[in-house]
């Protein structure tokens, strides 16, 4: 599809890339994009926190109909089998699946979208599109998935889904969209987009691990020190997110935890499920909000703005460790772009002046205390470690056949 697509007559924002070069970051973490995606991930974390995947919820129409698509391109892989090639890596039958995945998606959409919401059905290809890969690379990575929250958070700017949906958009539309990318990633082989190897948290995902950590927050049935245990991971893989990639690592990597997933290793010091989500917020407008090879690649239109936001007011927290706040008191975005003005919900947009290249650009924390865990960048490129309250040490890497590492401090 190419860069640009004109809606309507003129009338509506172009869907293009809009990050062009560095000086446009700054632009970027002061996008109105870029304050409802956050006040998307924040709002989703507060509402999800103590709900386990497999607990009943309430499931729309357009949710039932939004999973049901995943069940076609599912058919699809089925239709597009990898083929017998002697690379490793990028089984080309990938981009024939994706080839006719473009062909399809446009009419699976306009059959979903409600005549009232037709307009935003070019902006809601793009982003949807671009969240299983790349064609041309076969690999997948967080820019992806990052297509992907633009693709839900959409969904709630134009009113598609409704704020009652806020839990089943990701504890059934996100984990079914992280259910079928895995696939993807097992049938064709594809390789991680902009991979990091130890020093990344994930070769393919991050935001798993944010609303992950969430939904522990509350009536966690185990510390953070014992998720990487195999007990913890067989038990409970289908009921929290951050255990099923846990799960997935585990099953897709060989050798010591900590050998090959340091950064996921160093967390399981955090005292704390709240810490750990904070931290991972503050870890992903880091190293995937601020990073120019990702941001380039991203599309805006008019749901996903890149228009500057207000000076003077700041991003929206996630508020974790009690129970989630009723529906009247969770509203994470606002539409104040798409119908007449309304008053702007909580995700109120950072001071202009507050915005830099350091660590606290954008800076979104779950607690206002000082003394919440901070995920650091290290003098090694983007190597980051959980540090909790008065210890910012890195634990080590055992040595092959060593002990299990000490059980975190309380």
């Amino acid at each position: 599809m190419a860069d640009a697509n004109i809606q309507g007559a003129g009338k509506l924002p172009v869907i293009t890339k809009r990050v062009q070069n560095l000086g446009d970051m700054g632009i970027w973490q002061r996008s109105r994009a870029y304050h409802d995606l956050i006040g998307y991930i924040n709002g989703t974390s507060s509402a999800i926190q103590g709900i386990k995947t497999t607990d009943e919820m309430f499931e729309s129409e357009m949710i039932k109909n939004l999973l049901r698509l995943f069940d076609f391109l599912e058919k699809l892989v089925e239709q597009h089998p990898p083929l017998e090639q002697p690379q490793r890596f990028g089984n080309k039958a990938y981009r024939d699946w994706a080839q006719e995945m473009r062909e399809q998606l446009p009419e699976l959409l306009e059959q979903l979208l409600p005549a009232a919401k037709k307009r935003y059905q070019s902006e809601l290809e793009q982003y949807l599109m671009e969240a299983f890969g790349n064609a041309t690379r076969i690999d997948y990575g967080t820019g992806h998935e990052l297509s992907f929250l633009f693709f839900l958070c959409s969904l709630f700017k134009a009113e598609i889904l409704q704020e009652q949906d806020i839990v089943s958009a990701a504890l059934r539309l996100f984990n079914r969209y992280l259910e079928f990318v895995r696939q993807l990633q097992r049938t064709y082989n594809m390789e991680p987009a902009g991979s990091q190897g130890v020093w990344s948290l994930d070769d393919f995902q991050f935001v798993p691990f944010i609303w992950g950590s969430a939904q522990l927050a509350v009536k966690s049935p185990f510390d953070p020190s014992k998720f990487v245990d195999e007990q913890i991971i067989n038990d409970f893989k289908d009921q929290f997110m951050f255990i099923s990639c846990i799960d997935y690592i585990c099953k897709v990597k060989t050798g010591h935890f900590g050998e090959h997933s340091n950064q996921l290793w160093s967390i399981t010091d955090v005292p704390s499920w709240v810490k750990i989500n904070a931290g991972l917020v503050k870890m992903y407008q880091k190293e995937i909000l601020s990073k120019f090879p990702v941001i380039q690649h991203v599309y805006f239109g008019e749901l996903m703005a890149f228009e500057a936001v207000s000076p003077g007011t700041t991003l929206s927290n996630a508020r974790l460790g009690h129970v989630a706040p009723p529906p009247s008191k969770r509203i994470c975005i606002g539409t104040s772009n798409l119908v007449p003005p309304v008053p702007v919900s909580v995700a109120q947009p950072p001071p202009v002046e507050s915005l830099s290249s350091d660590l606290n650009v954008g800076d979104s924390s779950s607690e206002s205390s000082d003394s919440s865990v901070v995920l650091r960048p290290s003098t090694s490129s983007v190597s980051l470690v959980a540090a909790a309250e008065g210890s910012g040490d890195k634990p080590s890497i055992p040595a092959e056949g060593e002990a299990t590492k000490k059980e975190a401090a309380e």
